[in-house]
């Protein structure tokens, strides 16, 4: 039969194990909340930064975009003084598309992805379709008839 003493270090071992292994992982998770702290904070900062920029007046004149366009921003509204140069790259060729004299009575999605140099498969196709009727709903571009584009003329009226 085992002695007492011999048990009490037996278990005595096996706790001290355990304690080691519960202060590894205590030690893991103060690394893995220090890191999630600086990434807090971070943020934080880039949000009130983003605040301050957005907080004050704009200096050019009213209704000019004041940066480049970006690939795959959203397109703003057509208003007055406001040129193409605001729009995103893949917008902009489409409209100057549609401005050429072969645009002049309008044209379809399948003939502007063939004219952009893109295969006229329905993927790519639609998705010019997409950007057209996106155009169209902010004053860029109008559809003449069902799946018929041309430039827009008139700046659309921003819904109150």
């Amino acid at each position: 039969m085992p002695s007492v003493l011999g048990l009490l270090e037996a278990r005595e071992k096996k706790v001290r194990a355990e304690v080691a292994r519960l202060r590894e992982e205590a030690e893991r998770i103060t690394a893995a909340l220090s890191a999630a702290e600086v990434q807090l904070e971070r943020l934080g900062q880039a949000r009130e930064t983003v605040t301050e920029v957005l907080a004050e007046p704009d200096v050019g004149a009213p209704g000019r975009a004041q940066a480049a366009a970006v690939t795959g921003s959203t397109v703003p509204h057509r208003v007055e003084g406001v040129s193409a140069e605001v729009l995103a790259p893949e917008y902009q060729r489409i409209l100057s598309l549609l401005a050429a004299p072969e645009g002049g009575g309008g044209m379809r999605a399948k003939q502007i992805t063939l004219a952009l140099g893109g295969k006229a498969v329905p993927a790519r196709v639609e998705g010019v379709r997409s950007r057209l009727k996106r155009l169209a709903a902010r004053g860029w571009a109008v559809e003449v008839e069902p799946g018929l584009f041309t430039v827009g003329t008139e700046p659309v009226p921003l819904a109150a």
